[in-house]
């Protein structure tokens, strides 16, 4: 069930051309309905102290295993009665997995709303984006928190996906993007979440320490050629990428910060809490939307350099199955 260079390159260019329309149906969103149901029925029939960590394994394990099983089964049975329709579904669902648009606009979406004065339009655009508060939050920290996103969903949105993809084929990205959203839905180290969302945040971290690691080295390649400040993305990488709570988050958005010579971190609201995270850069420049178009072609360059790299990694893969 691996992926062809081809379906790989067509699933790339329909994220590109399409992004994430709301009335396409799309596998995320089925995880998220699942995760909701599993959690209401778990938490109804195992109310004891104990029992919520054993609950998030049992839910963890499901969704993510039956997301990659089922992805599996149903194009077996589509190869079956038509390899052109098989096909045709592959790439489909490879492009479901990748969201580099979807990314850019989002960001550019909150970004538009400051440059044109909307501070109030912004901060509910980013509330879209983020889990963190953002009803009192200043030009500067809008800013800071689109940068964090796009740096974190580089690797999360796209290069992730794409290895999985040519490692695993559809099956594989699909359920790590199954993994992935129930650590954005139920991975909180809160008295809600602490103990049942265990498990998600642990395998999250799991299949994205490769990845972040990939992201920051394709970051600071992108930041070459854009002559950006690749040096300095390579030594904030160094000195600042394992500061974070998270042991992979620091990585993209440290290259990101040290190419744009900006700070990132700091406070944040989550859930009526403050967490101080440590910073990540150096304060060469301030956090202005003009620097988006610069976020912006780190985010295509960095996505169109892994491609290339996965489209590799797809070609030596078959030539080791083939021999």
């Amino acid at each position: 069930m691996l992926v062809t260079s081809s379906q790989l390159f067509l699933a790339y260019i329909a994220d590109l051309v399409f992004g994430d329309p709301p009335w396409l149906p799309h596998p995320v969103r089925l995880f998220g309905l699942v995760t909701v149901v599993m959690e209401t029925v778990c938490r109804k029939v195992a109310p004891s102290p104990q029992a919520p960590r054993m609950a998030g394994v049992l839910t963890t394990l499901t969704i993510s295993s039956g997301a990659g099983l089922g992805a599996w089964l149903l194009l077996k049975w589509i190869t079956e009665s038509s390899p052109f329709a098989a096909s045709a579904v592959t790439i489909y669902l490879a492009y479901t997995t990748l969201s580099v648009r979807g990314l850019d606009r989002a960001g550019r979406e909150v970004l538009a709303h400051l440059e044109s004065g909307r501070l109030k339009s912004a901060r509910s655009a980013l509330a879209m984006m983020v889990g963190r508060d953002t009803r009192t939050l200043d030009e500067p920290e809008i800013v800071r928190a689109v940068i964090e996103t796009v740096a974190e969903n580089t690797s999360d949105g796209v290069v992730a996906p794409m290895l999985y993809l040519a490692l695993g084929g559809v099956p594989a990205a699909l359920a790590y993007k199954a993994i992935n959203t129930l650590d954005s839905m139920i991975g909180y180290k809160n008295d809600c979440y602490f103990y049942f969302g265990w498990a998600a945040a642990l395998l999250d971290d799991l299949v994205n320490l490769v990845p972040a690691r990939l992201t920051a080295l394709g970051v600071i390649a992108a930041a070459a050629i854009l002559r950006l400040s690749w040096r300095e993305s390579w030594r904030i990488v160094g000195r600042d990428a394992r500061s974070q709570p998270s042991p992979n988050s620091g990585f993209p958005e440290a290259a990101y910060a040290g190419a744009l010579g900006i700070r990132l971190g700091g406070s944040s609201v989550y859930s009526s809490q403050l967490v101080r995270k440590a910073y990540l850069g150096d304060a060469v420049r301030e956090l202005k939307p003009s620097l988006y178009p610069k976020v912006r072609c780190l985010l295509y360059l960095t996505s169109a350099l892994i491609l290339l790299a996965s489209l590799g990694l797809i070609a030596l893969c078959r030539t080791l199955l083939w021999r």
